[in-house]
């Protein structure tokens, strides 16, 4: 049914009106359980006095008392109590109380001996002013009905006075309920009103604002600690995004201009001058084949951030394709003394076109930070449970303040983007993925002067078990 209804209002004033609710189910409950609890008691107590009544009177019949108006001189009844006594022909023979005008609107009696005290309360409920009992007497060879009456009219005053005053108590109860519901429902709901008010100021030019953690509690605080974990996610991915944009307009642009400006060259004095030609066509020629690398590595890039690129491992026998990577950096590097060192015969399952990839640009950023006649050594060796690979250059080597950021895209050691190195920044942040997708992880120790060695650990494939025969 709750489900159902659909209040459209605040949190707050839903709050209110549940505990409200609450609330009034529980005083109302109370409340009828004190009526009843107290009726109850009166009860008892109006019973005792009966039971006192009667066993007086009949300890002094016994005692030979003469069934006259006489006996009751002895006190023989409690308080509120009141004796008829009856003949045979249910004639009224004496009354105790016989100038009570309450007394003679006292409906018939009604016999109450053998009745349990829970029968005999409901009873009384529904008369609420009376409680009789009935007993009969033989005497003198006459027989008597002894009418015992015990008057409640002070008890039901009473508990019409309590059942006002527990009205008004719950109406005031309820009254300080929605009161302070509404100041409680708000105080405990305004940090979520100031994350809302927060969170609709944060635009995409001010993504640095943060909620205050320390005007939360519980779960509203970690609510706010994941809120600025999100948005500082955000901002990380914006500041990335801009600053991916910004770096790859700056690499395309530098091209574009070489090329627009030999085209210009061209234009003037190549169609009559066979050097400049040459030389115009080999400048063009050259920029657009950077172009070319550097726009294959922004969409694999983008293939990489939406998921798109796909590695098919297999088994793939690694002394193999070092010795081929090894050969290819032999023909495109002469200027370069390459060594391998160490090439263990190990398998793994991997994407044997990723992992080329991979040695490759470790190969090519060790040629660019290499001056000609430089050294670079690749070993390859199994290790444990990993297969590490390393190239190792003598080349200009990397700072340590650089060293965390070199994986990063874009970012490059050298700030000026000369052509004497090349590149776009963007060959170690590819490794690190390769590595990444195949459980790898890459190690870089650098000394400035020194040299750089970039080591690739990977898993190596399990044996399969042998069959034993017996």
């Amino acid at each position: 049914m709750w489900s159902k209804i659909k209040l459209h209002t605040t949190i707050s004033t839903k709050l209110t009106l549940l505990y409200t609710l609450i609330l009034f189910c529980i005083l109302l409950f109370t409340g009828l359980l004190t009526h009843v609890g107290i009726r109850y008691y009166l009860f008892l107590d109006a019973k005792k006095d009966l039971d006192i009544s009667i066993s007086l009177v009949r300890q002094s019949l016994a005692a030979g008392t003469a069934l006259t108006p006489a006996m009751l001189e002895g006190n023989l009844l409690m308080p509120g109590v009141i004796l008829k006594v009856y003949d045979e022909q249910d004639g009224l023979l004496w009354d105790s109380a016989p100038y009570d005008p309450l007394n003679q609107e006292l409906p018939a009696a009604e016999k109450q001996d053998g009745r349990s005290p829970l029968l005999s309360f409901f009873h009384w409920l529904n008369t609420d002013e009376h409680y009789t009992s009935e007993h009969v007497f033989w005497t003198d060879n006459r027989v008597y009905r002894l009418e015992f009456i015990r008057k409640t009219l002070v008890e039901a005053h009473f508990l019409s006075v309590l059942t006002r005053n527990l009205v008004a108590a719950n109406i005031l109860g309820l009254g300080v309920a929605v009161v302070s519901g509404v100041f409680i429902s708000r105080k405990i709901l305004r940090p979520i009103r100031q994350i809302i008010d927060t969170t609709k100021n944060i635009k995409i030019n001010n993504l640095g604002e943060r909620l205050d953690e320390n005007n939360c509690e519980d779960e509203l605080q970690e609510l706010a600690r994941t809120i600025n974990r999100m948005l500082h996610r955000i901002q990380t991915g914006v500041e990335q995004q801009q600053r991916f944009v910004a770096d790859a307009s700056h690499e395309l642009r530098t091209p574009i201009t070489v090329i627009s400006g030999y085209a210009n060259m061209l234009d003037r004095w190549g169609k009559n001058d066979l050097s400049v030609l040459d030389e115009g066509i080999a400048a063009i020629k050259s920029e657009a084949s950077q172009m070319q690398h550097l726009i294959e590595k922004l969409l694999f890039l983008a293939r990489l951030d939406q998921d798109m690129h796909v590695l098919k491992k297999t088994p793939v026998e690694m002394k193999g394709l070092i010795d081929e990577v090894v050969q290819e950096t032999r023909l495109i590097a002469p200027e370069h003394q390459i060594f391998l060192c160490r090439n263990d015969p190990v398998v793994i399952s991997a994407d044997p076109v990723s992992l080329k990839q991979l040695l490759r640009i470790f190969i090519e950023n060790s040629i660019k930070y290499t001056p000609a006649g430089g050294t670079i050594s690749i070993t390859s060796r199994a290790a444990c449970a990993h297969l590490e690979i390393s190239v190792a250059d003598t080349g200009i080597g990397i700072p340590a303040e650089d060293q965390p950021k070199v994986f990063d895209r874009f970012y490059r050691v050298d700030k000026s983007r000369s052509k004497t190195t090349g590149g776009a920044g963007l060959g170690l942040s590819i490794a690190r993925w390769i590595a990444e997708q195949h459980a790898g992880a890459i190690h870089l120790s650098s000394e400035p002067g020194k040299g750089t060695t970039l080591t690739l650990a990977l898993p190596l494939t399990p044996p399969p078990e042998a069959n034993e025969t017996g």
